[in-house]
């Protein structure tokens, strides 16, 4: 037996989590893989796993909505060899999702509210659908045949585009070090460069080489299969079928010579770089790529084209970065360069650099971040510093009413970017605002809420619901239930845990109200109940108001009822009309 397969057995053994939530280890290997790996909390990795009778083949799922992608997972915990059918399973997971009716209603409840969550999300053109099979054992000759024919296959399909990734032994280990940051085994290597196909330089302080490489020597770095190769890389191969890999094999077979001219280029980075400017050899250790994994393991698959393209080369920047932290920076940024999203468009816009010059006037030791990446300055409080992204969230939440199309980023910068973003938005709101998304966050990783785990496994929508159900606590308690109240009118509250936490319990007991009352209305109806796609909805908005309504008439019967009450009620001068979304 490997001993990755020992040390996965000896920790699901001994954890009582794995032990008392999951009935074998393969659904214990499984939830391992999604904690460690994916990072996914136990009430997450618990709602994602789907295992069971009438699965249909479909292990786990996650829908993705910061990465607009959609996860389906099989996995297999052997010590041995990996035959024909793990894969036969994905390759039947696949044909069974393209009529996601009929699956839905052939599948076990929970693959079915799964798949209402996936069904909505493969109805938007940016969603990608990826297949991985995760395995401790080794694909035999024929199944590593297999997964090959399959991977073309899935990607061979119009309507959904997919992709299909092997994660074995080695790939698992590779991911599991860098999730726990654990020092990796250095890659060494040494390249040939070609006379006047390479340009040597100090840029910023660091020794640099930009070379023409022949696709033919890209295939012999090493640490391409395993993965090892990209350790430093935000993400690992997606395989040959999705669309860019695609394009890529394409211009090899067809128009190998241009490769350089169509290429932006290869990001690598070492420890230590010599070049012998004489012979042309370069050594190279500690060798990563962060930018160029699809392109790598493109070329790698084509292998056999690639030595019949004489005179293909693609360009590469090896850079000498010893500092671990310049490294993470580099790989960060090099793979945010390729997809340039509405807020990054926004970030310079008038009105955003308006609200932060007033509001870094107002608090001098306040900060605005208004790009990714962009650090907090030393001399700033971290409590008075506000995240564009987390506000916009806020502002949809609070002012608009609607946390239901809070989690949407990219409309949210958009669609609704003029609304959300107003130059004459007052800092002490703003102030307040984050501070009230500050609180919610202290009592979510204190995981005091006592919300219901379906909430508590989805964050990304459930905190500003949270957020929201605060604010509807407000309106109504003031007798302004058609309102939005000022978040500065809270000034007072804000600044104490003592004043701010028993309304933060009040509005996750109405939220939890909600959501109970919604469910309950589904399964009186016989239909499948999705929270993903409840909290997408209008409805989640109306059963909220509706909940606390309720409960603010029924605490003031209760111990210190009154008083909570009293705390919510703020100056009808301190309300002004919803922003609207719609």
């Amino acid at each position: 037996m490997s001993e990755l397969y020992n040390r996965i057995k000896q920790d699901i053994e001994q954890d009582v989590y794995y032990n008392q939530n999951f009935a074998n280890d393969g659904e214990r290997f499984l939830a391992w893989y999604l904690r460690n790996i994916y990072l996914r909390t136990p009430i997450q990795a618990r709602d994602d796993i789907t295992d069971g009778p009438n699965d249909k083949e479909i292990d786990a799922v996650i829908v993705d909505d910061d990465m607009h992608r959609v996860l389906i997972i099989q996995s297999k915990f052997y010590a041995g060899s990996v035959d024909h059918q793990p894969l036969q399973e994905v390759l039947a997971a696949w044909i069974q999702m393209k009529d996601l009716e009929t699956l839905q209603q052939n599948a076990n409840s929970k693959v079915q509210v799964k798949l209402a969550a996936v069904a909505e999300a493969l109805l938007k053109d940016d969603y990608d659908l990826e297949f991985e099979l995760v395995t401790t054992g080794v694909l035999t000759t024929s199944a590593q045949q297999d997964l090959a024919n399959f991977q073309n296959l899935i990607g061979s399909f119009e309507n959904i585009q997919a992709t299909l990734t092997l994660v074995d032994e080695p790939l698992i280990k590779s991911r599991w070090d860098e999730s726990v940051t654990k020092e990796l085994p250095k890659l060494n290597h040494t390249l040939t460069l070609e006379s006047g196909r390479y340009l040597d330089m100090t840029v910023a302080g660091f020794k640099t080489v930009l070379a023409a490489i022949p696709l033919s020597d890209c295939s012999q770095l090493p640490g391409i299969r395993d993965g090892m190769l990209f350790r430093k890389n935000v993400r690992q191969s997606l395989g040959l079928t999705n669309k860019v890999n695609k394009g890529l094999q394409e211009t090899i077979s067809k128009n190998s010579q241009h490769f350089f001219l169509f290429h932006n280029g290869i990001t690598a980075l070492c420890e230590k770089l010599d070049l012998d400017k004489t012979s042309g050899k370069m050594k190279l250790e500690g060798l990563s790529v962060v930018n160029g994994c699809q392109s790598l393991t493109t070329i790698m698959a084509s292998s056999e084209k690639v030595r019949a393209s004489n005179g293909s080369y693609v360009l590469f920047r090896f850079y000498e970065i010893p500092q671990t932290n310049i490294a993470e920076e580099i790989s960060v940024n090099t793979n945010r360069q390729s997809a340039v999203k509405p807020r990054d468009l926004r970030s310079n816009d008038k009105r955003v650099l308006a609200l932060k010059r007033a509001y870094e006037n107002t608090y001098k030791d306040g900060f605005f971040i208004t790009k990714r990446g962009e650090k907090r300055l030393a001399d700033r409080d971290q409590s008075k510093t506000i995240e564009i992204g987390l506000l916009a969230r806020c502002l949809m939440a609070w002012h608009c009413q609607r946390p239901n199309i809070a989690y949407n980023e990219n409309k949210l910068f958009d669609k609704h970017f003029e609304q959300l973003f107003r130059p004459n938005y007052s800092p002490a709101d703003l102030f307040a605002l984050t501070m009230w998304a500050n609180h919610i966050e202290r009592r979510w990783v204190k995981n005091d809420l006592g919300l219901n785990n379906a909430l508590l496994a989805m964050p990304s929508y459930s905190k500003y619901h949270l957020l929201f159900a605060v604010q509807a606590c407000f309106s109504i308690g003031s007798g302004q239930a058609d309102k939005v109240p000022l978040p500065s009118a809270t000034a007072t509250i804000i600044n104490s845990e003592n004043t701010v936490d028993p309304i933060i319990t009040m509005a996750a007991n109405c939220y939890n109200a909600a959501f109970d009352t919604a469910r309950s209305q589904s399964q009186v109806g016989n239909k499948v109940f999705s929270p993903p796609n409840w909290l997408k909805s209008k409805d989640s908005v109306l059963k909220i108001q509706a909940a606390s309504s309720m409960y603010l008439g029924m605490v003031k019967n209760m111990p210190g009822g009154a008083q909570l009450n009293q705390s919510l009620v703020l100056p009808a001068d301190k309300f002004e009309p919803r922003w609207s979304a719609d």
